[in-house]
């Protein structure tokens, strides 16, 4: 993997080239900072404008891939019209929906999850085909948090754990952003482009994996090991980088 010389930190990722790449980016810890509650973040006021810009630059070759609901995604960057998968993958703008139907039991995961996190004093975060529960306010229950999360993907049939940054979440089975890349892959907009996937989370890495497998190079956004080839140190970065090739 490339690596920095001097300092040993994987060196910051080449200009993006509109003609040639494909763009996907993760949205908290990657196009905006973490906030203390996922309905705090702070979006800058030119990101929809920027993203917009660079979807036009990329002939439309550009998608947001998160593990938040759509409709957050749709608020958080409204003005920006292009290509969004949001529930890691499980629902999706601009595309054919991948998930045709409510998944079983998610009523149930859901009431449970929100228990468990009122019982706790811990935040829940309602999902559209899920739920998390961030523990950043109080890391020591981490342990209960996954202990009980365990417990209900055990009871309940087609949910999986996704552990996240301070937080653990259900989702169903068989949705992932490296999933979503593949199948975003297939537009006639992304073919016979390298794929470039930018994200800070473990949730990321899949995805981050599948981008370098792919022709492509992944990016990873703040600290932590990372399968990507190229980092940048934090959301601000990762908006100059993206303006830049804007203003090629």
């Amino acid at each position: 993997m490339a690596m920095d010389d001097m300092t040993g930190k994987k060196p910051a990722p080449p200009a993006l080239d509109p003609s040639r790449d494909a763009l996907f980016l993760d949205f908290d810890g990657c196009l905006v900072d973490i906030a203390p509650r996922p309905d705090a973040v702070i979006v800058p006021q030119n990101l929809p404008r920027l993203l917009e810009q660079l979807s036009e630059a990329l002939n439309g070759a550009l998608a947001v891939v998160s593990g938040r609901s759509l409709h957050e995604l749709e608020r958080f960057l409204d003005g920006f019209d292009g290509l969004m998968v949001g529930s890691h993958g499980s629902e999706a703008r601009g595309m054919e929906p991948p998930m045709a139907e409510t998944p079983q039991y998610l009523g149930a995961v859901k009431e449970d999850l929100a228990g468990f996190a009122q019982d706790h004093d811990l935040i829940f975060e309602d999902k559209s085909h899920g739920a998390a529960i961030h523990f950043r306010s109080n890391p020591a229950k981490q342990g209960k948090v996954e202990a009980f999360t365990e417990e209900l993907t055990a009871r309940y049939d087609g949910f999986t754990i996704q552990p996240a940054k301070m937080a653990v979440e259900i989702r169903p089975e068989g949705f992932s952003k490296d999933g979503a890349l593949a199948i975003l892959s297939d537009l006639v907009q992304f073919g016979g482009r390298n794929p470039v996937y930018a994200g800070d989370d473990t949730t990321d890495e899949p995805a981050l994996a599948w981008a370098e497998a792919h022709g492509g190079f992944g990016i990873k956004v703040g600290d932590g090991e990372s399968v990507a080839r190229y980092h940048l140190d934090e959301p601000m970065d990762v908006r100059a980088w993206l303006a830049a090739a804007v203003a090629r």
